[in-house]
């Protein structure tokens, strides 16, 4: 029976290094932790850069970088992607009378359309404010239509050749310098995303919404959350459009989109590759490894800080054709409820007021009553002391009146 030596067993039992020439840090014991940067750093970003691929034009050829994340980006890739998902506010058609509890993911979008658009302050009472914002719809898209690539040329396309080219540049020195493990971790990720990029970019980016029935009546309605009233004012086709469109993307070649499942294996594998052999490299190729993932994540956040949805408003405003949005702020819901009924002309204003407004003491009913009679005879609303006089409540009463009256000198231009 032969003894080894226990300093010779120890170096029998280390791995072999895959390190073939001196590195220009020499040898070192020192190792990086990596194992976090191999595929759980940076997925969001990872996964926001690849959902914009089929926006920018070009942008399926220049995916050929080490990027992180590839574990979360192999997981959704699947799933395609997130253009829907968002859950947008509740909707009462004013004609039709439908009432769709929670719109989707282009009514979220258009929302913050809608909280971004300046605003003009209508003068009195304040509690808390409510905005309500006016859209007249110009076009009623067609049922499909695709989705024009609104950022043709664009620094995002020049700037991935940095990624691409320090990704390279890493692969080469380790391949130079003999670090095998590192050139094919590197190399690997480089091969995972091109690919990725590729496939994805070959898709296209439609636009869909429900056909409207035959005969349909106009669709004006609202859209309502606690802060915010967005009146819609249009064709059935263009609100629709809002409320239930979405975006879909779409291949045209088979092959194409059966490549999306050998893409995200690849992903994955490439995940565990990265865990396996970056902890055999040599700490120079670490620093090619890590430093090829963090100017790639640098520049997936960077694209990141555009946001996506932003991106998504701009295509859904494009498919519109740019409605024009107006908005005001009102200090009170009561005056709100009023210029509702104002500026969307209805046929049942009780039930609008009802909606927004559900008080039924004698005081509130009796405001309704005067506010309705006035809103069906086109009558004025402008009030004084004999109509809140003989009131059981005429301090409210008066409030509520004064209300009304600001939201009617603001909707006729005099707040």
């Amino acid at each position: 029976m032969r003894i080894i030596p226990g300093r010779l067993l120890e170096e029998a039992i280390q791995p072999r290094s895959m390190v073939t020439n001196p590195t220009p840090i020499g040898k070192s014991n020192f190792a990086l932790d990596t194992l976090g940067l191999a595929s759980v750093f940076g997925g969001p970003e990872t996964i926001f850069s690849l959902t914009l691929v089929p926006v920018h034009a070009g942008r399926r050829w220049l995916g050929w970088y080490n990027s992180p994340g590839s574990y979360f980006l192999g997981q959704r890739l699947a799933q395609l992607f997130e253009y829907d998902g968002q859950k947008g506010p509740k909707l009462k058609a004013i004609h039709s009378g439908t009432v769709i509890d929670e719109t989707g993911h282009l009514g979220a979008l258009f929302l913050k359309e809608c909280a971004e658009t300046a605003v003009m302050s209508i003068r009195g009472r304040l509690t808390r404010s409510v905005d309500v914002t006016i859209v007249e719809f110009p076009y009623s898209p067609p049922d499909e239509a695709p989705v024009a690539e609104y950022l043709t040329t664009t620094c995002a396309s020049i700037a991935a050749l940095v990624p691409i080219a320090v990704s390279f540049t890493a692969c080469a020195a380790s391949g130079f310098y003999g670090d095998w493990y590192s050139f094919s971790v590197i190399s690997l990720g480089i091969i995972a995303n091109g690919l990725s990029y590729l496939v994805v970019g070959s898709g296209k980016l439609f636009f869909t919404h429900p056909s409207p029935a035959s005969g349909s009546p106009r669709g004006d309605g609202f859209l309502s959350t606690p802060g915010q009233t967005i009146l819609l004012k249009g064709h059935e086709g263009a609100v629709n459009s809002v409320t239930r469109g979405r975006f879909l993307l779409r291949f045209d070649n088979s092959i194409l989109f059966y490549a999306i499942g050998p893409c995200a294996t690849l992903l994955l594998l490439q995940s565990l590759v990265q865990l396996i052999l970056i902890p055999q490299t040599s700490l120079f190729g670490q620093l090619m490894f890590v430093g090829s993932i963090f100017v790639s994540w640098t520049y997936n956040l960077w694209l990141s800080s555009v946001a996506k949805d932003r991106i998504q408003r701009s295509m859904l405003m494009g498919v519109l054709h740019s409605p024009k949005l107006t908005k005001y702020t009102l200090g009170t819901r009561t005056s709100m409820a009023v210029f509702v009924l104002l500026a969307l002309k209805v046929d049942k204003p009780q039930e609008i007021l009802d909606w927004f407004l559900p008080n039924e003491t004698p005081t509130w009913q009796k405001w309704k009553s005067v506010i309705v009679d006035r809103i069906k005879t086109g009558s004025n609303l402008y009030f004084d002391g004999s109509d809140w006089k003989d009131s059981s409540d005429p301090e409210l009463l008066e409030m509520l009146y004064r209300d009304a009256q600001s939201a009617y000198d603001g909707f006729h231009g005099s707040g």
